[in-house]
């Protein structure tokens, strides 16, 4: 079963289900109808779709089986908004949610305020522990949901030629060292190594998958004190990085050729130069940020070019557990990674590829019931990203936090940071 305790940030569960369902709207409001229904991709989903969605995760799994009396807002949508609960019942294809063009915003809207009004009232009335567990889970789902929101919205932007911006940048002005250049990398961030534990110490909110806490052996290895940056991927693709195969996995390789692959998603040659489009329309790539949008494939080649390796996930962990969960999230104003300097965070902007396979730890169990489908059936051909976005709601990640994707995938908001042995 997931871990449902409440965080303690000094406010009511009602109050933190209001601000969670709150910030969605908000992200999806400088969307027009068009944009909210549009799907690029089969792995993508339309932003409608994931407001819809968390409507029906609470209505499904707190209302139903705890609010006596309660009438779902449309049976229908039990099929057309359960993402992949087998458990619970069929569900509508996932590549096809772009066809869907009813119901529309404003029925959706009116479904979320239906499904808000019964939990707040049930929230109000005294809720079971266990209903009050499930409403922290739907919270922290709807925050994953949210991410998507702005990954799945970029890739249908993206792809329109005019590239039309999300919303403006914010953000203060771009980052140069003293001499006006990107400040140099390079450090590295020792640790002996020896028996660690790693995994969710079970205060607070966790995913099952974080679970059971464990002991395992680490070798000796070093960490490098900040993310990779667009300069540096600049100089691997002069270095021919991606046509040279005896840098890349073999299933990499097959996909870079297949897919055509030259530079990180979203980049464009324009005049001599790089472009990319970001959340804020198309701009001239930055030396100084963080690389964004690279496969596991991507990542790991870049890393077999510069000498080094990508971490293990523990061994970003039992780093990341002595540092503060602090930098660029979502709420920043700037809906693109920074300048990839000598934080004391290794968290936010990018999330980090890691060479760990997405497995069960030792000892985890899924728990009974439909809830035992969120994370357990998907430990197979996926890799583990760590530390969270700039595009990932504040207060939502830690340091035991598991994020994962096949290794082709791109659409994310995913980097990385080098590694190598001591």
């Amino acid at each position: 079963m997931l871990r449902t305790e409440p965080d303690a940030v000094g406010i009511s569960l009602a109050d933190r289900y209001r601000q969670v369902r709150a910030l969605t709207e908000t992200l999806a409001a400088p969307l027009s109808a068009e944009d909210q229904t549009a799907q690029s991709m089969p792995d993508a989903s339309p932003t409608k779709w994931h407001r819809a969605h968390t409507s029906w995760f609470f209505e499904t799994f707190v209302l139903e089986p705890y609010s006596a009396g309660y009438r779902p807002y449309d049976e229908r949508f039990a099929y057309l908004f359960n993402s992949y609960y087998e458990t619970v019942g069929p569900f509508f294809p996932r590549g096809q949610r772009g066809v869907v063009t009813r119901p529309g915003i404003e029925q959706v809207a009116s479904y979320r305020s239906h499904v808000d009004g019964a939990v707040e009232a049930l929230l109000t009335a005294g809720a079971p522990d266990d209903a009050e567990g499930r409403v922290v889970l739907g919270c922290s789902h709807e925050q994953q949901h949210q991410e998507l929101v702005l990954m799945d919205i970029k890739n249908v932007l993206a792809a329109n030629p005019l590239g039309p911006a999300y919303l403006p940048d914010t953000s203060p002005a771009p980052f140069s060292g003293p001499d006006g250049a990107p400040s140099a990398g390079g450090g590295w961030v020792g640790h002996d190594g020896g028996l660690v534990e790693i995994g969710h110490d079970g205060y607070g909110f966790a995913f099952d998958n974080e679970s059971p806490r464990h002991t395992l052996y680490l070798q000796p290895f070093g960490l490098a004190d900040q993310l990779v940056t667009n300069g540096q991927w600049l100089e691997f693709m002069a270095d021919d990085g991606y046509n040279r195969p005896e840098l890349w996995l073999s299933e990499g390789w097959a996909t870079v050729r297949a897919e055509h692959w030259d530079a990180p998603l979203y980049w464009q040659a324009v005049d001599g130069g790089w472009c990319h489009y970001t959340l804020s329309g198309v701009r001239p790539v930055d030396p100084a940020e963080a690389v964004c949008h690279v496969s596991y494939f991507e990542a790991d080649a870049f890393a077999r070019w510069a000498g080094a390796r990508l971490p293990t996930e523990a061994e970003w962990e039992v780093v990341a557990a002595d540092r503060p969960v602090a930098g660029r999230f979502l709420g920043l104003g700037r809906l693109r990674p920074g300048p990839a300097g000598h934080e004391p965070s290794l968290f936010g902007d990018v999330w980090q590829w890691t060479s760990s396979s997405y497995a069960p730890y030792p000892g985890y169990r899924p728990g009974p019931g439909a809830l035992g489908e969120y994370n357990g059936k998907f430990m197979a051909n996926q890799y583990v990203l760590r530390g969270g976005a700039c595009v990932t709601p504040a207060g939502h990640v830690r340091a035991t936090y598991r994020n994962y994707f096949p290794a082709s995938a791109r659409w994310a908001f995913s980097g990385l940071r080098l590694a190598r042995d001591l």
